[in-house]
């Protein structure tokens, strides 16, 4: 029994003993293949670092990631649990309604603890969509593409060390019958091999596939991060407006003495390329004309301004409104007019007109 096991081992290691050895000849693959099973492999590094840094980014605490890894292991329900926003939000509420809602710091209390608890309400959205678009797709195309292609792989792998047996066989058959079966035995192996490396080579052409699927799950986490962080930047805008109500002896002790607490400038979101223009100390010749004359220009409005007071003007884009400068107002504000509306508007959301 002893022997008929080491007989049938022989056999099993035989090919892979003699390839390393250098005793048996190895069959390579062609250059096309070893592209591809190499941009394959590159695909499967690349995409687990991603989803692993993405993870990361959408839960930093390693302990709540474990335990969310091992109550989805268990197929149970993640129990819901307020975010760090949430949890600031209900302490400001909860403060807030302590001092009085009545008071102006109680009252700036339960604001910014209703905005802290609408950016924990975009953060879980935020992460949820990030969850189901991107990061759900990244790990099937680990647990289940890349798990086909590897079994694929792993029998091209044995088809070709069977094809090797089989050449080295032939090499050493020295009687005609034993010959003739060993070459028989070949074309079994040679057909065999070509037909596996034909059905891997379609599963991993079929990467070109799962890039374009990705590159969409891509352009979903973008756009997802964009909505966040719109909200969240809106939220803010808002809650600063808010805050700007309140009597200037309850303003930012950053801002400038003799300011009111309505004149806070409040950018509005704009692309990147397009930034506001230049301060009141680097104002161009034309708004210095205008401040020395005491007449009026058109202006050409860059971005949309939501006005945070009665004595303000609204703005849309793009509009052409008619300014002017008003003795004694502040430096970063124009007296704006649009028919029959007036008010002020920040110089820093004009572009002044020939």
């Amino acid at each position: 029994v002893v022997f008929s096991l080491l007989k049938i081992f022989r056999q099993i290691e035989c090919p892979f003993t003699e390839e390393k050895f250098g005793q048996a000849e190895k069959t390579e693959l062609d250059a096309h293949l070893e592209t591809l099973l190499s941009r394959t492999e590159s695909t499967k590094h690349w995409t687990e670092k991603i989803m692993k840094q993405t993870e990361v980014l959408l839960q930093p605490n390693p302990n709540v990631r474990m335990e969310e890894f091992l109550y989805e292991m268990l197929d149970k329900k993640v129990p819901m649990r307020a975010n760090n926003h949430e949890l600031l939000g209900e302490c400001m509420i909860d403060s807030g309604h302590e001092f009085g809602p009545g008071t102006a710091y109680g009252s700036a209390l339960i604001k910014c603890g209703e905005t802290e608890k609408l950016l924990g309400s975009a953060e879980k959205e935020f992460i949820q969509s990030s969850a189901i678009n991107f990061l759900t797709p990244f790990r099937n195309f680990i647990e289940g593409d890349f798990k086909t292609i590897s079994k694929e792989r792993k029998l091209l792998q044995n088809k070709r060390l069977d094809l090797d047996a089989a050449k080295n066989r032939l090499k050493k058959a020295r009687v005609a019958d034993a010959r003739s079966a060993a070459e028989t035995e070949l074309r079994i192996a040679q057909s065999e091999f070509d037909r596996q490396a034909e059905i891997t080579r379609l599963l991993l052409e079929g990467i070109s596939s799962t890039h374009a699927h990705h590159l969409r799950c891509l352009n979903d986490f973008v756009y997802a991060q964009a909505t966040y962080y719109a909200q969240c930047y809106q939220y803010m805008v808002n809650l600063q407006k808010q805050l700007g109500s309140f009597p200037s002896t309850f303003s930012n002790n950053n801002q400038p003495a003799g300011s009111s607490s309505a004149s806070i400038w409040v950018p509005t979101a704009q692309p990147a390329a397009s930034l506001p223009a230049p301060p009141p100390s680097q104002a161009s010749p034309a708004l210095n004309e205008l401040r020395s004359t005491s007449g009026t220009r058109k202006a050409r409005v860059l971005y949309d301004y939501d006005a945070a007071s009665s004595s303000e003007l609204s703005l849309l884009s793009d509009e052409v409104i008619t300014v002017s400068s008003v003795p004694d107002m502040d430096s970063d504000w124009l007296m704006g007019q649009r028919g029959n509306q007036k008010g002020k508007v920040p110089i820093t959301y004009l572009e002044l007109l020939n």
